[in-house]
């Protein structure tokens, strides 16, 4: 079923419905979605999900079936069903592509809509960022660290459900996997499919040599035999090598290589190569797997271990951290005149920045480096020959810039309702992705201590979200409406 309409926190309903009957069902809003900090303590975020918004807009509706289950529920008017009966997406909606280097407190999309239609996309769009920014950035995360060894994401059996396995598959080649163990993700998207063996091929065989060969018979082009379910140095490696001699080189197959999947990586690949290459198959590639995450792959790569390619899952496809991202109302229009919103709170960091904004992201025209991006009110205009980026809220802490190119970083995907965004095929995505992350300074990209990358305010969004602070505080029952 396309229309995941309901996809929808129950609340946002229930609010719907509270602006319906207060008669702000015109009125035009502004949302902005952005996350607070960056996932695994990283220096960056990959943004992802943009493909899976528009799938849920482009099918966006309240059919019988909805209005019947909502109907059920005896919490809704029939005025207001009925309104819902006819509801369609009619706004703009701003975002980064696919792969974009993203960081905290930034706009990574902006919806301008009713103000029923803008709440009622808040839990949709925000999944599909979450979900999709996580896993992309763990891909890139791992693959950066394995410097050029092909990364396969095996990682559907640790996904949190089907769907969320597929997309993580299509996230992870975006972040630079160089396919997938996942059949269907493969057949969906066009990804390339890889895997070896299971250790329950050797346990129930009569013994590990006749499992190899029965394996070796049935797939004699793409034989990697997994060699640590006993012994992998004194039977997983020499049954192997058994096999090859006694099976694929007489018919003129390859030896494709082996996988190990358990103890001392570093040590039992080098040995290894060893016994590989004194049994005269120096071209046999090594795979290492086992719960291998960006961490581990740094320290086997340190020790000196023999990698010709990874297998990483759960770390990719499940990763133990999340992004965080909110959805927050950020301006009003009232008749032609557009109305900032701000939420205060007494945690710095929650308290959002106000207005209908722009982003723009600096680039040394010399290196191509990044540096820094600015959050401007959208009627700003930025200069093009020289710029002082100054700290949100540290004011004393800036950094002038000249010699740069700027550029916009939100991009129109519906103008008035209609797709005017062609999304680009899923390999463009990697390329992309790749071309986003080669434009990050080495010292933002470390795994360790990252570099804190800028993102700044110009002086009128500074001063804007200034002033609205100081009429909450004056008045926190009703503050004053500054016009922007």
């Amino acid at each position: 079923m396309n229309n995941k309409t309901l996809m929808t926190d129950f609340y946002e309903l229930t609010m719907a419905q509270t602006y319906f009957n207060g008669g702000k069902k015109d009125q035009q809003s502004y949302f902005d979605i952005f996350f607070r900090k960056n996932p695994f303590a990283g220096g960056y975020t990959m943004s992802a999900g943009l493909e899976e918004t528009i799938n849920y807009i482009n099918n966006f509706r309240f059919g019988e079936r909805e209005i019947d289950y909502l109907k059920s529920l005896g919490t809704f008017n029939k005025e207001f069903l009925e309104y819902l009966r006819y509801l369609k997406f009619m706004g703009d909606l701003y975002a980064v592509p696919d792969g974009t280097a993203v960081f905290p407190n930034e706009p990574v999309l902006t919806v301008k809509a009713d103000i029923i239609t803008a709440q009622i996309l808040e839990t949709a769009l925000l999944a599909n960022f979450n979900h999709g920014a996580l896993v992309t950035t763990a891909a890139k995360r791992i693959t950066n660290e394995a410097k050029g060894i092909p990364v396969m994401e095996f990682g559907a059996r640790r996904s949190r459900g089907i769907d969320s396995a597929i997309e993580a598959s299509k996230h992870a080649y975006i972040g630079g996997c160089c396919g997938t163990s996942n059949t269907y993700a493969g057949m969906k998207y066009g990804i390339p499919v890889l895997g070896t063996m299971a250790h329950s091929l050797v346990t129930d065989s009569e013994n590990e040599y006749e499992a190899f060969l029965e394996y070796a018979k049935s797939n004699p082009y793409n034989c990697v035999f997994l060699v640590d379910t006993y012994d992998t140095l004194r039977s997983g490696i020499p049954n192997a090598i058994r096999v090859a001699n006694d099976y694929l080189i007489p018919n003129g197959y390859p030896f494709k290589g082996i996988r190990i999947d358990s103890g001392d990586l570093a040590y039992l690949s080098k040995e290894a190569r060893k016994m590989l290459d004194k049994a005269g198959f120096p071209d046999a590639k090594i795979c290492l797997s086992n719960g291998l995450n960006e961490y581990s792959i740094r320290e086997l790569r340190k020790q000196g271990a023999v990698i010709d390619s990874i297998g990483a899952g759960d770390n990719i496809a499940a990763p133990n951290d999340r992004v965080g991202g909110v959805y927050k109302l950020v301006a009003v229009n009232q008749g032609e005149k557009t109305i900032p919103k701000i939420k205060v709170s007494n945690d710095t960091i929650k308290t959002i920045n106000p207005g209908y904004k722009k982003v723009y992201r600096f680039y040394d025209k010399e290196t191509g480096y990044a540096l820094g991006d600015v959050l401007s009110l959208a009627n700003e205009t930025i200069p093009n020959d020289n710029y002082t980026l100054v700290h949100p809220t540290e004011t004393w802490k800036t950094k002038n810039i000249d010699n740069y190119l700027k550029r916009e970083l939100l991009v129109p995907i519906y103008k008035n309702g209609d797709l005017v965004y062609e999304m680009p095929t899923l390999n463009e995505r990697q390329k992309y992705c790749e071309e986003e992350f080669n434009t990050l300074y080495p010292e933002v990209t470390r795994i360790t201590e990252p570099h804190e990358y800028y993102v700044d305010l110009t002086d009128k969004l500074r001063e804007l979200k200034k002033e609205l602070i100081e009429m909450h505080k004056v008045n926190p029952e009703k503050p004053k409406q500054l016009v922007r």
